[in-house]
């Protein structure tokens, strides 16, 4: 899968008439739909947080993922994202369908516990019975959400103030297992999980 992903972002995208912009960059969305990865081999072991894992996992870092959020700020959709090959390129680029956002990459990978001080998520008493026999769901979301401190500590990015339950997550454990954890330009840590979209109470270091 990621030799199939190297080739297509170096030097298919042409053959598969995926629009790239100037600087290499094509929807992941466009991505996944190429007929090159339309096969039932590939189809089955590329989603979201496959592709996540894979950018993460990269110890050469070939790959760049980038966000924007969508046009309408008010709306709910999810950020369109991005991903491009960091070098290697054999084709020119095709003009894209939209411009060219002027952000800066929003996320960053974390590769090592010690790249944020904690990662902690807050929920409810009611939510807990759930997610303590089957973990934390990222739901219809790309993410799970995680907060690197607890209210109180100045931390005002990702968890909500009338959390009942905090759930510590045991960050070492969970990248040693392939867990992927990016950390948001708001300070926010996020987790696509496992492939079924958990973090699984395994991956639970302390409940208060």
């Amino acid at each position: 899968l990621s030799k199939t992903l190297s080739w297509l972002l170096r030097h298919g995208a042409q053959s598969e008439k995926l629009p790239m912009r100037a600087d290499g960059f094509v929807r992941v969305q466009d991505l996944v739909s190429a007929p090159a990865l339309a096969t039932p081999k590939l189809a089955a072991q590329l989603d979201w947080p496959a592709l996540q894992r894979i950018v993460a996992a990269d110890t050469k870092q070939r790959y760049t993922l980038l966000s924007e959020p969508p046009s309408d700020a008010a709306a709910s959709a999810d950020a369109i994202w991005w991903i491009k090959a960091n070098q290697g390129h054999s084709i020119k680029a095709r003009p894209a369908p939209i411009p060219t956002p002027t952000t800066s990459p929003r996320m960053s990978p974390i590769t090592s516990p010690t790249d944020v001080p904690m990662a902690v998520h807050g929920t409810t008493r009611k939510a807990w019975q759930s997610i303590s026999r089957q973990g934390l769901s990222r739901m219809s979301r790309n993410h799970i959400h995680l907060a690197q401190g607890i209210p109180g500590d100045g931390i005002i990015s990702g968890m909500r103030a009338s959390a009942q339950i905090l759930i510590h997550i045991d960050l070492p454990k969970a990248l040693a297992a392939g867990i992927p954890f990016s950390l948001s330009d708001n300070g926010v840590v996020l987790s696509a999980g496992d492939a079924r979209g958990f973090l699984h109470p395994a991956f639970f270091s302390r409940v208060e």
